[in-house]
């Protein structure tokens, strides 16, 4: 039996024993925001680095997720309904960015896409170049970010109940009805987690954008390339732009712990009944005769 008292002493022991780890992650956020002063991030702010690399961050990373989610979901779809070897060297392809350093993607696009990659010399003929070029900001977000709206979605596609599909399709809905009409709604509460997710993936993205589209002003210098060129002249500029990204991650958290339920309880309905528990009388004893 729990000792009165057990479960306060726990968490306070246990709250102890976090506190390195959540100083850790929480007093470098604090420094960014406090050590420098409003004068220097408005100065920051105003330099000619600022403007073009949050511009160029907002439409590559917005274009960048249409393209995840237009190609993303009937692959998460595919995913979530097939249970074959097939499936699991797929799943395998599309976990390899997660772990992959971004700089080796960015090397890999670039023999891919470049004049001397696969399918460079094919793009030469059409007149198509790819690399260090805006086009390849997106490629680069598109590669690093998508794994993790695909996983997200797929998840939330598995959750989906297939006698709901059913019966969708004994009322006359197409397959393809069917999938927009109960499988997204039903699934979009993971749907929107893992656009979020993606979508921060992609605007904090540095290697592969590197390597792969390089780093000019305007063209292919995002937020995290330009915080990168602002420290080796002015920190101002660097503390402003990652003032920025920690301020567009921080608002991402609100609609991560807050649309999901949301949905859930908009598009889910109720949530199942319980079972009933019946008591049933024990068999009488067996009248046995004296």
């Amino acid at each position: 039996m729990r000792q009165p008292g057990a479960g306060v002493a726990a968490g306070r022991w246990g709250f102890l024993a976090a506190l390195p780890m959540l100083g850790l992650l929480a007093v470098p956020l604090i420094a960014l925001a406090t050590t420098s002063a409003p004068a220097d991030i408005a100065a920051g702010a105003r330099h000619p680095l600022f403007g073009p690399a949050l511009w160029l961050s907002a439409r590559t990373t917005v274009a960048t997720l249409v393209i995840v989610v237009i190609t993303g979901t009937p692959l998460a779809w595919w995913m979530a309904n097939r249970t074959s070897r097939r499936t699991r060297i797929v799943e395998l392809v599309v976990d390899l960015p997660i772990v992959i350093p971004p700089a080796v993607m960015g090397i890999a696009l670039l023999q891919t896409f470049g004049r001397q990659g696969l399918l460079g010399p094919t793009m030469s003929v059409l007149g198509v170049q790819v690399p260090f070029t805006t086009a390849a900001v997106v490629v680069a977000q598109t590669v690093v970010s998508a794994p993790f709206y695909v996983q997200a979605a797929a998840a939330a596609f598995r959750r989906v109940d297939e006698d709901l599909l059913i019966v969708a399709r004994t009322l006359g809905q197409s397959p393809t009805g069917a999938f927009f009409r109960v499988a997204v709604p039903l699934a979009l509460p993971g749907l929107v987690v893992g656009a979020a997710l993606s979508w921060a993936r992609a605007l904090g993205e540095f290697g592969a954008t590197l390597f792969f589209a390089g780093n000019f002003m305007g063209s292919t210098q995002t937020m995290p390339l330009a915080i990168y060129t602002a420290l080796e002249s002015d920190t101002r500029v660097a503390v402003a732009l990652a003032l920025v990204l920690a301020a567009a991650s921080a608002f991402l958290l609100v609609p991560l712990r807050t649309v999901p339920s949301l949905l859930a309880r908009r598009f889910g309905g109720a949530p199942a009944p319980r079972e009933r528990t019946v008591a049933v009388a024990p068999p009488p004893p067996p009248n046995r005769g004296r």
